[in-house]
């Protein structure tokens, strides 16, 4: 229901963004916009905490990667609870102007998987120029007994596999 309730809500906010007239700059994309105030009421409900053993991977968690950048050096990954049980993740790998960046809030942590609601961009890898930026309901699963979260949709942007992990 909330994820009906956030795409409904983003839809009406295109519809009263203002038109570029010649001479200014276009308006901000969907994904840096400040959300309509009902859609952030939305998304500062408490996260859904289904287990415990997955909300402390996330809060232990030990870095983030994109194959295309490199499988050895995790980026960061700063998790953090807000006074009204809000859960927010911003994870960012960088290595010489190659970039996957995960932001948002989370919505519900279940056994072996969570859901974020935000924006996921990938820059300049695998090959210099490419950009994908898509901001919505994203899930992240433990398979096969691995040590990581991985992005559950992997040819969202231009057909390519991306392999997004967080690792525990």
């Amino acid at each position: 229901m909330r994820q009906i309730a956030y795409f409904g809500l983003l839809a009406l906010a295109a519809c009263t963004a203002p038109a570029a007239t010649e001479g200014s700059p276009p308006p901000p994309s969907p994904a840096t916009q400040t959300p309509p105030p009902i859609l952030a009421q939305v998304l500062e409900e408490p996260t859904r905490i289904l287990s415990q053993t997955d909300a402390d991977r996330l809060l232990g968690n030990t870095g983030i990667t994109l194959q295309w950048i490199d499988w050895d050096t995790r980026g960061p990954v700063n998790v953090r609870v807000d006074e009204r049980g809000v859960w927010r993740l911003y994870g960012r790998q960088f290595k010489a102007g190659e970039e996957v960046v995960v932001d948002g809030v989370i919505t519900e942590i279940g056994d072996g998987y969570f859901t974020l609601q935000g924006t996921v961009t990938i820059a300049n890898t695998p090959d210099p120029g490419r950009f994908c930026q898509r901001g919505k309901a994203w899930h992240f699963a433990i398979t096969q007994g691995r040590k990581y979260y991985r992005l559950r949709e992997f040819e969202w942007c231009d057909e390519l596999t991306d392999y997004v992990d967080i690792y525990f």
